[in-house]
């Protein structure tokens, strides 16, 4: 077996131990799975209840036990937040609004989290939000249980609307931790995991080498 093969099947195979311990590390990680629901642009928003994969457009009555309420009937972003919730602050802020997270952030109790409707920023600093890209929040809630749990939420943000229109905000998915006070990864619990797809795609690059 020539070397090259050797070494694509060593990074294949260690792909799939990734994706394998990626799975056992995230087993608690409850996944909703692909969603893509544009988010209203008035003063009720989205409600999304996390446990029962529940959401909806309209006012709170229409998600019972909701958890998370993105909404703005203008062009930024607010949060409204139920008893015992809140948004994440980028890591080492202790001030303002929810933070836009790297994939991989932990999210969890010695984070800052932001209680209050403060809209969140957007511009070129390491936290703020972007326009016509994707943005990811960490979030705590109380689970109907009583406990409190951590979880992310991804944003697809439109561009900036000008004067008298107003942004695109979807919901693309999210992911909590179903073990109370755990906490968790921006990201987790996606399929295929990030870690997954970076080894794959050495072991594309081992594939063309060969070929070539």
């Amino acid at each position: 077996m020539r070397i090259s093969n050797r070494f694509e099947k060593h990074v294949v195979a260690a792909a799939a131990v990734a994706m394998g311990a990626a799975a056992a590390a995230n087993a608690a990680v409850v996944y909703s799975g692909v969603i893509n629901l544009v988010c209203a642009v008035d003063i009720d928003g989205c409600y999304i209840n996390v446990e029962t994969n529940t959401l909806s457009n309209g006012p709170g009555s229409g998600v019972p036990g909701w958890d998370v309420n993105p909404y703005s009937s203008g062009g930024g972003m607010n949060f409204f937040n139920s008893t015992g919730g809140g948004q994440m602050r980028y890591p080492g802020v202790t001030t303002g609004p929810a933070g836009n997270l790297a994939l991989g952030t932990s999210i969890g109790a010695t984070g800052s989290f932001n209680t209050s409707t403060t809209g969140v920023v957007f511009g070129s600093a390491a936290g703020n939000w972007a326009y016509s890209a994707e943005n990811i929040i960490g979030f705590r809630f109380v689970a109907a249980a009583g406990t409190t749990h951590y979880g992310w939420m991804r944003f697809l943000m439109g561009a900036a609307g000008s004067s008298g229109t107003s942004m695109t905000r979807t919901l693309v998915d999210y992911g909590y931790e179903s073990t109370a006070a755990t906490s968790i990864l921006a990201g987790a619990g996606a399929v295929p995991a990030p870690g997954a797809i970076a080894l794959l795609g050495v072991a594309g690059l081992a594939a063309r080498r060969r070929r070539n």
